[in-house]
C-alpha cells in the first residue's frame, strides 16, 4: 500500500511537498526500491494525467510538459519514500495527486504511460487564485 501526504490547500504562487511511503502490505518497501515510482493527478472532470516520475535508482526523471521547471521529484532510497516539491503553484494544479508504482522489470517509460501495479489512495491540493 503507497500512503501519500502534505496535500492541502495553497495560494497561486505557494510552493507544496508531497510525500508517499509504502506500508508494507501488498507493496513491500524492501522491494519499493527497485520499483519505478511516480505522481499522477485527477482535476475535477478530467481523466487522470501523469505529472512526474524517477527511476529505481533515482537518476533519471520526467515530468509533464504543464509542471516541467516548476516540481521536482525525487526519492530516499533508504527511507523508501517519493516525494514531489510544487513549486510556483497554479489554479491548473488543483486535483488528487497519486503516488504510483511499478515492479520491474517494466520503468518509468511504461509508468508514464499509466502501467502501474500500485496506487495510492490520493491526497487533495486545491490551489485558490
Amino acid at each position: 500500500q503507497l500512503v501519500e501526504s502534505g496535500g492541502g490547500l495553497v495560494q497561486a504562487g505557494d510552493s507544496l511537498t508531497l510525500s508517499c511511503a509504502a506500508s508494507g502490505r501488498s507493496v513491500s518497501p524492501r522491494f519499493v526500491s527497485t520499483y519505478a515510482m511516480g505522481w499522477f493527478r485527477q482535476a475535477p472532470g478530467k481523466e487522470r494525467e501523469f505529472v512526474a516520475t524517477v527511476s529505481s535508482s533515482g537518476r533519471n526523471t520526467y515530468y509533464a510538459a504543464s509542471v516541467k521547471g516548476r516540481f521536482t521529484i525525487s526519492r530516499d532510497t533508504a527511507k523508501n519514500t517519493v516525494a514531489l516539491e510544487m513549486r510556483s503553484l497554479k489554479s491548473e494544479d488543483t486535483g488528487v495527486y497519486y503516488c504510483a508504482a511499478t515492479a520491474p522489470p517494466r520503468t518509468t517509460q511504461e509508468l508514464m504511460k499509466g502501467t502501474v501495479d500500485n496506487w495510492g489512495q490520493g491526497t487533495q491540493v486545491t490551489v485558490s487564485s
